[in-house]
C-alpha cells in the first residue's frame, strides 16, 4: 500500500521593492516632492552648506589668516563694478579680505554654531523633560519653575548675560580660542526650554499607556523605560522644534556677534562681518554689509522654510 505525500507549497518571499519604488510610496518624500518651497529651501540649503565645507577649495585666500590679506587690494568693488579686479567676485572688505571668502568661511563658522547649539539644547531640553514628566511632583515643579524663570527673561538677554560671565571666567590667552564654545553655551541655556516643556508634555501622557505599566511590572529600571520605552515616541514633535530652532540659533549668533560679544574679528562669523561692514555702509563700500546680510537671510529663509515644511508633513491635520 502506497501513501501519497502532498508537499505543501512553498511560500516565496516577495522581492522587496527597489529604493525609488520605495521613496515614491513615503508620504514624506511624496509630500517633499509636491511642495515647491520646501524643495527650494533644500537646494538653498544644500547649497549653502557644500560650499561652506568646500571653502578651501573654493575660496581664493584664507580670510582668517592675516599673511594672505593685502592691503593694497582694499575696499575693491565687486567685479562686475568699475574698479573691480579678478578673482575678488564680490569685492574686498577694508583689510584686503576677499569678500566670497570672508562669507564662506563665515557661514560654516555660523552653521557649526547653530548645529552645536542645537544638540546641546535637546540635551539639556530632552533631559529635563523626561525627567520632570516622568517623576512629577517636587521634581516638575522644581524644573519647570527653573523654566519659567528663565522664560521670564528676554532669550538675546540671556545668552548676553551668559556669554559675558563665562567669558569674563575665562583667561584672557582662551578667550578667543573659546568664543565659538561660549557663544554655543550662551544659546543653549536660552533655548532649552521649549524642547522641555515638548518632551515634559509628551511624557505625562505616554507613562500612562499600558507598555510603560507593563515595563514597571516587570522591574525594568527607570532609566531604561525613559530612554527606550518614552524617549522614542516624543522625537516627533522636537525634531520639528529643533529645525525651526536651528535658524533662531543662527540668527542669535548673528546677533550676539553683531554686539562685539560673538566671535573675535580674526575669525569672523556672518554676525562679525555684519557689524564690520555696518561701519561702512555709508561710505559707498555698500558690499562688505550688503553680501553677508543677504547670505545670512538667505539661511535662515531655507532652515525656516525646511521646518515649516517638516511640521506640515508630520501633522496631516495641517496640510
Amino acid at each position: 500500500m502506497t501513501v501519497e505525500t502532498t508537499q505543501m507549497p512553498q511560500t516565496t518571499k516577495a522581492p522587496r521593492p527597489p529604493l525609488i519604488q520605495r521613496l515614491r510610496n513615503n508620504d514624506m518624500w511624496w509630500s517633499f516632492t509636491h511642495s515647491k518651497a520646501a524643495m527650494a529651501a533644500a537646494f538653498i540649503l544644500a547649497l549653502l552648506i557644500l560650499t561652506a565645507i568646500f571653502a578651501p577649495i573654493i575660496t581664493v585666500q584664507n580670510p582668517y589668516d592675516g599673511a594672505q590679506l593685502d592691503m593694497w587690494k582694499a575696499e575693491l568693488p565687486p567685479i562686475w563694478q568699475e574698479g573691480g579686479e579678478w578673482p575678488y567676485l564680490l569685492g574686498t572688505d577694508t583689510q584686503g579680505r576677499d569678500m566670497l571668502s570672508a562669507i564662506l568661511y563665515g557661514t560654516r563658522i555660523s552653521i557649526i554654531i547653530g548645529v552645536a547649539s542645537v544638540a546641546l539644547s535637546l540635551l539639556i531640553g530632552m533631559s529635563t523633560g523626561l525627567l520632570a514628566g516622568y517623576f512629577g511632583g517636587f521634581v516638575d515643579n522644581l524644573l519647570m519653575r527653573i523654566g519659567d524663570i528663565t522664560l521670564s527673561i528676554p532669550t538675546i538677554l540671556v545668552a548676553i548675560l551668559v556669554a559675558t560671565v563665562v567669558r569674563q571666567m575665562l583667561p584672557a590667552e582662551l578667550r578667543e580660542i573659546g568664543a565659538a564654545a561660549v557663544l554655543v553655551l550662551a544659546i543653549s541655556l536660552s533655548a532649552w526650554v521649549q524642547y522641555a516643556r515638548t518632551v515634559r508634555a509628551q511624557v505625562i501622557v505616554e507613562r500612562r499607556k499600558e507598555y510603560v505599566q507593563a515595563a514597571h511590572l516587570i522591574k525594568v529600571p527607570a532609566l531604561r523605560i525613559m530612554a527606550w520605552h518614552i524617549l522614542p515616541n516624543t522625537l516627533t514633535p522636537v525634531l520639528v522644534a529643533a529645525t525651526l530652532n536651528f535658524g533662531m540659533a543662527i540668527l542669535t549668533e548673528a546677533t550676539l556677534s553683531f554686539l562685539g560679544i560673538g566671535m573675535p574679528p580674526g575669525q569672523p562669523s556672518l554676525g562679525s562681518l555684519i557689524r564690520i561692514g555696518n561701519q561702512f555702509l555709508f561710505s559707498g563700500a555698500w558690499w562688505i554689509v550688503v553680501f553677508p546680510v543677504a547670505q545670512l537671510c538667505l539661511l535662515v529663509v531655507a532652515v525656516n522654510l525646511l521646518g515649516d515644511w517638516l511640521r506640515d508633513a508630520l501633522n496631516p491635520k495641517l496640510r
